[in-house]
């Protein structure tokens, strides 16, 4: 079956954190294959926590509003959620923010994962230094094959039940949409038209790394959103298309 998968961890860790609390089960992730790194090199990305506890991952478009994935937000009330910035570490450092409020797109479809993106707005705003950085959204997608990274605290290897304290990425190639959705994988029509894909041999986003960011070219072209397995052949992980769904965003950021 599919679940859902967190991109940014790389491979189970023995000395990573328990799963906390606030990380749901579906949402454990990890980013496969990748490596440690610091916030300063990814000063957008951000740990949505859920009392208390990493679950998700997002981005930073502006001092007010993040970006992450709607199905990280089901379930859940703003009250119960924090983001952390700035820090290369879910559990301490940088700052911390209670979520004001969320919109999840009103097209997100939990069963086939279409439009699964989601905006929140925070109850201060962020003071952008060199460790936090807003990052612009996509206009149109990258070439197949372009050069992507992906990052999070989620686990690093499928089925692990610990995940790392320390920010992870990894580097993958982006699989366009068309190429996703043929032959070459085993996806076939799961892949709709609000999603791309990115891939690479023994890489990939997983549990807990939901929400977070896919970058090419210095802009957010994707939302972790889904795949089977992590790292799984023939299987790249999937995506939210920023560049599809960027005027949603910019309408929901402007009016929530």
């Amino acid at each position: 079956m599919f679940k859902f998968v967190i991109l940014l961890s790389v491979v189970a860790c023995a000395f990573g954190a328990a799963i906390p609390e606030g990380l749901l089960p579906q949402l454990d992730g990890r980013i496969v294959g990748g490596s440690p790194t610091s916030i300063s090199s990814f000063p957008w990305q951000i740990s949505l926590q859920r009392n208390g506890g990493h679950s998700c991952g997002g981005s930073i478009y502006n001092s007010r509003i993040i970006v992450t994935a709607a199905h990280c937000l089901q379930g859940v009330s703003a009250s119960s959620l924090k983001v952390r910035a700035g820090s290369s570490y879910w559990n301490s450092g940088g700052s911390l923010i209670q979520v004001a409020a969320f919109r999840n797109h009103e097209g997100y479809n939990p069963n086939t994962m279409v439009n699964d993106i989601a905006v929140i707005r925070l109850s201060s705003s962020l003071s952008f230094s060199s460790n936090i950085k807003a990052i612009g959204l996509a206009s149109s997608n990258p070439a197949n094959g372009a050069a992507a990274s992906v990052s999070g605290w989620g686990t690093q290897s499928s089925g692990s039940n610990s995940i790392p304290t320390q920010l992870q990425y990894v580097n993958v190639n982006i699989v366009s949409q068309s190429r996703c959705a043929s032959s070459a994988y085993s996806y076939g029509s799961q892949i709709k038209n609000t999603m791309i894909c990115a891939a690479a041999s023994g890489k990939d986003a997983c549990q807990g790394d939901s929400g977070g960011p896919l970058v090419s070219g210095g802009v957010l072209v994707g939302v972790v959103s889904w795949g089977v397995g992590c790292a799984y052949n023939n299987y790249p992980g999937v995506y939210a298309d920023v560049a599809v769904l960027r005027s949603w965003v910019v309408n929901a950021a402007n009016s929530i």
